[in-house]
């Protein structure tokens, strides 16, 4: 069952405007920064030879990026913390598909908790502004919640400790 946003708005923190990104069954993720990997990566069975890239930031422009064809890795703005009961599957608006781009993510696990990020594909130049709405983050209840939460290196990505 999808969860409505009016129920998990206190899981999503540093919104930009959260009462405009509260949908009917979701809630809109938007850019905070853009980076390119710096390198291929690789990824086994255990983790044991996995290497992931470096993140080189793209610089921005007058608040935007302009992206040439191709795959970028998107942080969102927003912290998300994901419930015990509930996992969440994130998806491309519609307007970023009309311009001729898309997002892919992974599934976002109970107990998870970070500024997430995205693996942006454009087939044409785009200008994407700071701050744009580009995904929608939606909720599924579980049919039982998890005793222990996602505890992978992922947790609290993009948290700045203070």
């Amino acid at each position: 069952m999808i969860i409505p946003p009016s129920f998990i708005i206190n899981n999503v923190s540093s919104a930009v405007n959260i009462e405009k990104q509260v949908q009917s069954a979701g809630i809109d993720l938007t850019v905070r920064n853009i980076f390119i990997l710096d390198d291929g990566g690789e990824l086994d069975f255990d983790n044991s030879q996995r290497f992931i890239p470096n993140y080189v930031e793209l610089p921005k422009s007058n608040n935007s990026w302009v992206l040439q064809p191709g795959g970028y890795v998107v942080q969102y703005n927003e912290i998300v913390k994901v419930p015990l009961n509930m996992a969440a599957i994130l998806l491309p608006r519609s307007s970023l598909m009309r311009i001729g781009a898309t997002i892919f993510s992974a599934l976002w696990d109970p107990g998870y908790k970070g500024r997430g990020i995205g693996l942006l594909y454009t087939s044409r130049t785009i200008n994407l502004h700071q701050d744009a709405r580009i995904a929608q983050l939606v909720f599924f209840e579980m049919k039982k919640k998890v005793t222990e939460g996602y505890s992978g290196i992922y947790q609290n990505e993009g948290v700045e400790e203070k």
